[in-house]
Order: C-alpha cells, then sequence, then structure tokens
C-alpha cells in the first residue's frame, strides 16, 4: 500500500485488530464483541504476548493471533486498529498502524512525551488515517451541554474550572508490571503518575470543559508532584494550568485516599457552579436565584464513533489535535523534578481489598483533594506540611512554559 492510503471497508463491518486484550484490554475485547454483534466491526486479529483462550474469545470467532502486530496488520488487511499496550508502545505500534494506512484507537494517554506525541500525530498526518484517542469521558454528551451552559452565562463569567480525584491504589497495583509507577524505564520514558495515567481523564475533562484542548489554549503549568508508594513516579499530585485566554485550571489527585470516592470536575462562576462526575455522565448545576439542577447525560462509544466517522456519518470526537493541551501537561510531569517521597508521618499502611495486600494512605487527603477543587489551590498553597518548604525538602512547584517544542529529557 502507498503512503498516505488509507484503508476502508466499502460494504460489512470494519476488519479490526486489538493491540493488548488482557488488563484494561478486555474492557475493549467486551465493546468489539458489542460492536461485533452488532454487525459494526469484525475482529480479525489479537496481538498479544500470549494467545488468548477459546473461552476469553467466545462470540468472536477464530480471530489471527500474533505478537508481530505490523505482520498482524499485514496478513489480516486490518482497517482499524485499537492499540491498547503499555505506554512506551504507543508510538511504535501506532506508527506502525499509520504506515499501512490503518485507522487507530489509541488508549490514553496517547504518549509517554511530547515528542512520542508529535511523531504519531505526523504519521497519522502522513498516512491519511484517523485517529482517536480513548478519552471516553470526551465522549459524554455532558462535555458539550457544560460548555453550552457556561457559554450562555448560566453561572456568570467562568472564574475558574477545578477536578479532585481520590482513588486507592493497593501495593500490588504497582506490581501489575515492570512499567507500572515508573517514569522511565532502560531509559525510555513511561511517566505512569496518577495525572498522567490512572486520573488523566480528570486532567483531559477539566481541560474540554474549559475548551483549552488544543496544545496552544495553555501557556504555563505549575506541578507538585509527590508518593507515598515506594515508586518513582507520583501518586498524590496537583497540577495548575495556566490558559491563553487567562484563565486558571487545577487539577488534585491521589491513589491514597481515605474514602475512594468518585472524580469530578467543577467548573466555577461569578454566580454558581457546574459539578460534572465524569465517569457517572451525571452533572449538577447550582446558581444564584434557582433550585440545584441534577442531569444524566448519555454517552457515545470511542470506537463506535470511529467506525461512524469512517462511513461518513459523524465527526471524530478525539483527535490528537485535541489532546494536545493534555499532553503538554504530561510534558511538564515529565520533566519536573522526580516526585518527592512523603514523610513516614504523612501517611499509614491500612489493608487493601485483598487479602494480604496492603495499601497507603495520606493523612487529611481526601479533604485537600476537595478543597483544591474548590478553590484551585494546590497542596502548599493549601497549608499540607508535606508540601512545605523543607517538609520533607523544598516545595515542589515547578513552572513549566510550554513551547511548539520540547526536547525529549
Amino acid at each position: 500500500m502507498s503512503p498516505g492510503t488509507a484503508r476502508t471497508a466499502t460494504r460489512g463491518p470494519l476488519p479490526l485488530v486489538l493491540a493488548g486484550a488482557r488488563g484494561h484490554g478486555r474492557w475493549h475485547l467486551e465493546n468489539i464483541r458489542r460492536l461485533q454483534q452488532a454487525g459494526r466491526v469484525r475482529l480479525v486479529g489479537i496481538c498479544e504476548l500470549a494467545p488468548l483462550t477459546g473461552a476469553e474469545l467466545d462470540g468472536l470467532g477464530e480471530p489471527a493471533q500474533s505478537a508481530d502486530f505490523a505482520g498482524l496488520l499485514d496478513a489480516t488487511g486490518a482497517a482499524v486498529a485499537v492499540i491498547c499496550t503499555p505506554i512506551p508502545t504507543h508510538a511504535d505500534l501506532a506508527v506502525a498502524a499509520a504506515a499501512r494506512g490503518v485507522h487507530l484507537l489509541l488508549e490514553k494517554p496517547p504518549a509517554p512525551s511530547y515528542a512520542a506525541f508529535r511523531r504519531i500525530t505526523d504519521a497519522v498526518a502522513a498516512g491519511g488515517v484517523a485517529c482517536q484517542v480513548g478519552f471516553q469521558s470526551l465522549g459524554s454528551h455532558a462535555v458539550p451541554a457544560i460548555r453550552a451552559l457556561v457559554a450562555e452565562g448560566a453561572v456568570g463569567e467562568p472564574t475558574g474550572v477545578g477536578a479532585a480525584g481520590a482513588w486507592a491504589r493497593d501495593e500490588a497495583y504497582y506490581r501489575r508490571a515492570p512499567w507500572a509507577g515508573r517514569r522511565r524505564l532502560d531509559g525510555v520514558d513511561v511517566v505512569d503518575g496518577v495525572l498522567t495515567n490512572p486520573l488523566a481523564h480528570a486532567v483531559a475533562t477539566a481541560l474540554a470543559v474549559d475548551g483549552s484542548t488544543r496544545a496552544e489554549d495553555i501557556t504555563r503549568v505549575d506541578t507538585e508532584l509527590f508518593r507515598a508508594n515506594a515508586i518513582e513516579s507520583d501518586d498524590t499530585s496537583f497540577v495548575g494550568i495556566t490558559t491563553a485566554r487567562g484563565g486558571r485550571v487545577g487539577v488534585a489527585a491521589t491513589l491514597c485516599a481515605e474514602r475512594p470516592d468518585e472524580p469530578y470536575v467543577i467548573v466555577h462562576g461569578t454566580r454558581g457552579r457546574i459539578t460534572f462526575w465524569y465517569k457517572q455522565d451525571r452533572v449538577l448545576v447550582q446558581r444564584a436565584g434557582h433550585g440545584p439542577e441534577e442531569v444524566l447525560h448519555g454517552r457515545t462509544d470511542l470506537l463506535e464513533n470511529l467506525v461512524g466517522h469512517l462511513a461518513g456519518d459523524a465527526e471524530l470526537l478525539v483527535p490528537p489535535a485535541s489532546t494536545g493541551a493534555f499532553m503538554k501537561v504530561v510534558e511538564a510531569v515529565r520533566t519536573a523534578p522526580d516526585p518527592l517521597p512523603l514523610p513516614a508521618e504523612a501517611w499509614r499502611g491500612v489493608p487493601g481489598e485483598r487479602e494480604g495486600v496492603r495499601r497507603r494512605v495520606v493523612h487529611g487527603i481526601d479533604g485537600l483533594v476537595t478543597a483544591s477543587a474548590d478553590t484551585l489551590c494546590g497542596y502548599a498553597e493549601l497549608g499540607a506540611f508535606w508540601a512545605l518548604p523543607g517538609t520533607p525538602g523544598p516545595a515542589l512547584s515547578t513552572a513549566h512554559s510550554p513551547t511548539a517544542e520540547t526536547p525529549p529529557r
């Protein structure tokens, strides 16, 4: 196939290859099964180190299986590839697919560095293929609804957007793969931190609700990165983002919550606020002169949207360009000093959900995350003793002013 020639299917379901069918990939496998039963796609190949069993493939026929992604694309003639593999592999696999004219659903985060992200976007453009980035929350119908409410002045003049994510992950979570909890592995960027992977949706959704999604939409990123667990990456962090319009977006997140809860985004205005629990598609509007209004919105599946886009029936919901601002945040986290370990008096060990497995809890972190979303302040400004200068070292508040190109570290 000549460069720039994308594969299309004129009739019938689109032939599809899934790279990474275990772990989070199981969710994609179930979604593909649903769309295959609906006649939208046909699973023709699975790229995994160990082949899937017949039970795992129930209802999906007998797709080809191989650990050679490029060879699998060539052998099957796939028109679409879903990539749900370790973060450091995303760029190479996406480039291989784009070079063969194969359209993409690329799991978040799209890449561990801005340079790798640019590799992907350049390859997608050269291949003439469609690429959807897997921020499922951005398929929520709540996002455009909130943007419309803000535009019509429902909460007055917007004053900023906050986001809160208080989740829990036990110590076994960081043993699930060699790259888990790493900033880099064998000299290759990974950046598997709380803001860039498990709660990346909080960052991307806050930016989308603010209308600041492209790389040029943000001018400064300040980071506070900490870790309670014995890992390289951050598990308790804050990022403050200044937008090109002069606005402010603040995201506080932890994997060491006392009582894990649903993550959410808040739009603050001069006459009210809008809270969006993005995993639930639930929106609460509170404004002067009105009673609280709660609405449950629908959601468009991103693979289904990609298939519809290829048929000419829909606009792509999450093209790479709309994740450029998120990738500038990833780059700020990547180039920041390594996260500071929290002192022993800042956290405690508690039993995890699984017998014999423990997790670490940061004292008072739930309240700090909530307060941050309310005020757009970081942990140091909120007075967390472990974030203040000299405890346990200089406060991490690293400013990063995005440029068109940030050289790889």
